[in-house]
Parts: structure tokens; C-alpha cells; sequence
């Protein structure tokens, strides 16, 4: 079985991320969504929150969990989940430079080897924080978030 391994923050998820994602779905027989505590980040939602609002929105895909992605290496995250791959989504030229030496260390300390995916033209100018902003800045953005992050948005405005 072919498994593969999409870590991030998701503070909050975006359609950029699920689309990512689906199309992960398509290409591994189980995609494991690893949800981190970015310790170089304030996050808007709690660790448990960001959890749920990924698995409301990947219940519907084949294939497809939601966890914690506990501290330390994600090659080791990896190893014990026993991921083949790991999946990032590339949105422009500077992700490329930014995930290329990370995708380079992890193959080297474990020969786990990362698949980029380049973003939908429809997503690529999408980021977490953009969105938060738009979203603070009273901007419709039920277009880039799914249901249950713009749900949660709205909620943390009352």
C-alpha cells in the first residue's frame, strides 16, 4: 500500500490545501493529513480545532485521515506511520526554494522522498495567513475556505 504524508500548520485549511490534497488521494492509497503545532507561529485556532475542521472537510474523500503531527522529525512522523512519500503543494517559484532543501534532508536522513504537486491556478494566491486577513478586514472569503473553516471564522468574530 501506498500511503503519503501532507504536514502543516492548516491555521487555517484553505481550498489551496484541499485541492492539494484530493489530488493526493488520487495518486496513494491513503493520504494521512498531519496537522502540526508550528512553534514559529501564533495560531489563530487551537491544535484540536484545526484538527476538526480537516476532518469535517475530508470525511467525503477516500483515503483521506486527519492527526496530530507530534514534535520532533517528519521523517520519523513518517516511519511510524508508515508513509512512503511525503505530498507538498507548490504555489510559486519561492515555495519551491523554500520546500527543496527540506525535501532534500529528509531524503537523506531516511530516503523518504516528497511529491510536489503545483497549485490550481484557481488557489495559488491563497495563503493562511492571507485569508485570515481578508477575513479580519470584513472580505468574502467563502470562495477560498471550506464550510467548516468559514464557519469557525465567523464564529471567533462574535
Amino acid at each position: 500500500m501506498q500511503s503519503a504524508v501532507c504536514p502543516g500548520s492548516f491555521d487555517p485549511l484553505h481550498n489551496g490545501h484541499v485541492e492539494i490534497i484530493a489530488r493526493a488521494s488520487n495518486l496513494f492509497d491513503e493520504v494521512i493529513v498531519a496537522v502540526s503545532a508550528n512553534m514559529n507561529k501564533r495560531p489563530r485556532f487551537s491544535l484540536e480545532q484545526r484538527i476538526e475542521m480537516a476532518r469535517e472537510t475530508f470525511s467525503y474523500v477516500r483515503g483521506v485521515s486527519v492527526v496530530a503531527l507530534s514534535h520532533g522529525l517528519l521523517v520519523d512522523f513518517c516511519r511510524e506511520v508508515g508513509a512512503n512519500a511525503v505530498v507538498k503543494g507548490l504555489r510559486d517559484d519561492r515555495d519551491l526554494l523554500y520546500e527543496t532543501p527540506m525535501a532534500t534532508m529528509n531524503r537523506h536522513l531516511s530516503g523518504l522522498e516528497t511529491v510536489f504537486l503545483p497549485a490550481d491556478g484557481r488557489y495559488s494566491h491563497l495563503s493562511s495567513t492571507l485569508v485570515k486577513e481578508v477575513h479580519d478586514l470584513g472580505g468574502d472569503i467563502s470562495e477560498c475556505v471550506p464550510r467548516a473553516v468559514q464557519r469557525r471564522l465567523t464564529e471567533s468574530l462574535r
